[in-house]
């Protein structure tokens, strides 16, 4: 694998930058779409500031104050464990199903209860905040019940400059379906 920041190959690797992550093993789950720069932006502000919660946390401890020191630790980790939270946010797919990773809960589809999958031009809510504009969204509908909530957009912090990435997404998620339904 060439150091592109050595080398003069820049082309190659700019032009592979939003292609899947390469996995070892097939039937493992995986998301078939590198994280946005908001995602990673926003997840290394927030280890950042639990760095320095945690940094904090030992000098209080140093300072002989055993309490403020275990509460400032939990903080810290409580701050790393978000941040890992929001990094593993998105859909990720399997052989044995879809999986949709919301950052409190997780929903796991067998492909045979996924009923429907495809894009659709509608409102959409913009880095998740509540202000909506139009955009597409991929909507997961089951066999029996509702569609899934809404968590690939082009507006979302993994799809917001990068529009041709959430199009190769959409249809690698749509492929998966198709083939495994």
């Amino acid at each position: 694998m060439p150091l592109t920041i050595m080398s003069a190959d820049r082309g190659t690797a700019e032009s592979t930058r939003d292609m899947p992550l390469p996995h070892a093993t097939s039937g493992s789950w995986r998301r078939p779409y590198r994280p946005g720069p908001w995602r990673v932006g926003i997840a290394a502000v927030i280890l950042l500031l639990s760095g320095y919660v945690l940094l904090s946390a030992m000098i209080i401890g140093l300072a002989g104050a055993p309490s403020g020191a275990t509460v400032t630790l939990c903080v810290g980790l409580a701050g790393v464990a978000f941040a890992l939270r929001i990094l593993r946010i998105g859909i990720w797919v399997s052989p044995r199903g879809l999986r949709q990773v919301n950052l409190l809960m997780t929903t796991t589809l067998r492909w045979r209860d996924v009923g429907r999958v495809r894009t659709a031009q509608q409102p959409v809510k913009w880095l998740g905040l509540p202000r909506t504009v139009q955009g597409q969204a991929l909507v997961i509908e089951r066999r029996r019940g509702g569609a899934l909530r809404l968590l690939l957009t082009d507006h979302n912090s993994d799809f917001l400059t990068r529009r041709d990435a959430f199009d190769r997404a959409a249809d690698v998620i749509e492929a998966w379906a198709a083939e495994h339904r």
